[in-house]
Formats: C-alpha cells, sequence, structure tokens
C-alpha cells in the first residue's frame, strides 16, 4: 500500500518563484533607467559633436571668401560639410531627430546654426555649454538671446530660455 503523507515532492513554491519575479523585474526597472540615462548622455554628446564638425568644416570651407554667401543646408550637404549622421537626402538633422537650419545674416557676414526639436533638458545643456568666444556673436534659445558678452549661459537662464519638456524648443548659434 501507497503512503500519501510522505511522498517526496522536489519543486519551488509559489512564493519562492514570486520572489524571484520581483527580484527581476526590480533589477529589470534599474536596468532600463540607467540605459535611457546613457542614451541621453550619447546623443547630447553626440550633437555636440555634429555642432563642432560642422562649424569647423564651415570655417575651412570659407576661410578665403569674404562672405558666406550660398551658405544653406542644402550647400553643406553638396559640399560635404556637414557629418555623414547629420544627412537625410539634402537637409540635416541633428541627434536628437530635430531639423538643422544654415543661414546668413548681416550681408552674409555672418551665419548662424539652428538646431530644432530638443527637449527641456537638452535645450539647457547645449545652451549652457561653454562653446568658447572665437567668432561666436550670440546663442538664442526657444525665448530669450545671449550675446557673446553674456556668455557662457548659466544653467538655470538656460533652464528658463527652453520651453517645456516637449521637443519643441531650439537654439540658434550666430558666428561671424
Amino acid at each position: 500500500m501507497k503512503n500519501f503523507f510522505n511522498s517526496e515532492q522536489s519543486g519551488r513554491s509559489m512564493v519562492e518563484m514570486l520572489g524571484v519575479l520581483a527580484i527581476i523585474g526590480v533589477l529589470s526597472v534599474g536596468g532600463i533607467s540607467g540605459y535611457s540615462k546613457a542614451m541621453a548622455k550619447f546623443k547630447l554628446t553626440k550633437a555636440q559633436d555634429q555642432l563642432t564638425m560642422l562649424l569647423m568644416n564651415i570655417r575651412t570651407a570659407y576661410a578665403t571668401s569674404p562672405s558666406y554667401k550660398g551658405l544653406s543646408a542644402s550647400s553643406a550637404v553638396s559640399y560635404n560639410l556637414a557629418p555623414s549622421d547629420m544627412i537625410t537626402g539634402t537637409t540635416l538633422h541633428n541627434a536628437f531627430g530635430g531639423g538643422v537650419t544654415l543661414e546668413t545674416s548681416n550681408n552674409d557676414l555672418n551665419f548662424s546654426i539652428k538646431f530644432e526639436g530638443l527637449g527641456k533638458e537638452t535645450c539647457a545643456s547645449l545652451g549652457s555649454t561653454d562653446w568658447g568666444t572665437d567668432g561666436l556673436v550670440s546663442i538664442a534659445l526657444t525665448s530669450g538671446s545671449h550675446t557673446v558678452d553674456k556668455l557662457p549661459i548659466s544653467l538655470p537662464d538656460a533652464f528658463s530660455g527652453c520651453s517645456a519638456a516637449t521637443a519643441s524648443n531650439t537654439i540658434t548659434w550666430t558666428y561671424y
């Protein structure tokens, strides 16, 4: 006759399995959060590199020219002035997917690089970065402009110059 009271069963209890699942859930949330922060920092660094490369290439291309006549996003693409990761067809896009506009002003003696589609933190971070004063005339945030004598922009001023957390902020750097 079989003894049903002393059967030997192996395995884990339901409580143990729920505990393991809870630990996995907590670790997953932490990992996703860390990954999100790392990707945001990567995109910010990439946007800074894109701006720096674009600026250097424009300055090199127009070094012997008396003005920046004819400078536009499409001409930057045509003359390979923009980094390849910025180019989509004949338009330019920054690391955050927003548009990049190149314009001239002051009888073509100045040029502007405008990054669009930035979130508030990205806008404030790029706006408060010390870009130096070598040829920089001004930095204009979504709401407010800062001339070279008032640079670098403090982080609190940059935050107040950027709108809500939506990706609708712009920064325009103007150089001579």
